[in-house]
C-alpha cells in the first residue's frame, strides 16, 4: 500500500485547490518574466535586475530521484521470453486444430 498519508489527522490537499495554486505560481512568474525582459529591452543590464524564481513547485508525477534510481523491471508481455511463450502457445492451439481436422 501507498505510504505517502501515513498519518490521519493532516488530510491532502484538494486536486482543484493544487491546480489552482499551481496555475496562479505560473502566472505570476510569467508576468515577472514579462516586467523583467521589458526592463532588460529598456536598458537595464541582465544582472542587475531581479529574475524571479519558482517559490511554489507542484509535485511532479515524475520524481527526480525515482528517475534516477534503478529502472524498473520491463513489463512481462514486452519482453521476449513471454513473446516466446505467445508464439508457442499459438503453435500449439494450431496443431491440435490440424489434428481434430
Amino acid at each position: 500500500m501507498s505510504q505517502r498519508h501515513r498519518s490521519q489527522d493532516v488530510a491532502p490537499p484538494p486536486k482543484m485547490d493544487l491546480r489552482a495554486h499551481a496555475h496562479n505560481e505560473r502566472h505570476r512568474i510569467k508576468g515577472e518574466l514579462s516586467a523583467l525582459a521589458s526592463q532588460v529591452s529598456a536598458g537595464y543590464e541582465p544582472e542587475d535586475v531581479h529574475e524571479p524564481g519558482r517559490a511554489w513547485v507542484p509535485e511532479h508525477h515524475r520524481d527526480a530521484d525515482r528517475v534516477k534510481a534503478p529502472q524498473r523491471q520491463p513489463r512481462h508481455w514486452k519482453m521476449k521470453m513471454w513473446k516466446r511463450r505467445s508464439s508457442v502457445r499459438r503453435a500449439k492451439a494450431q496443431a491440435f486444430r490440424l489434428a481434430g481436422e
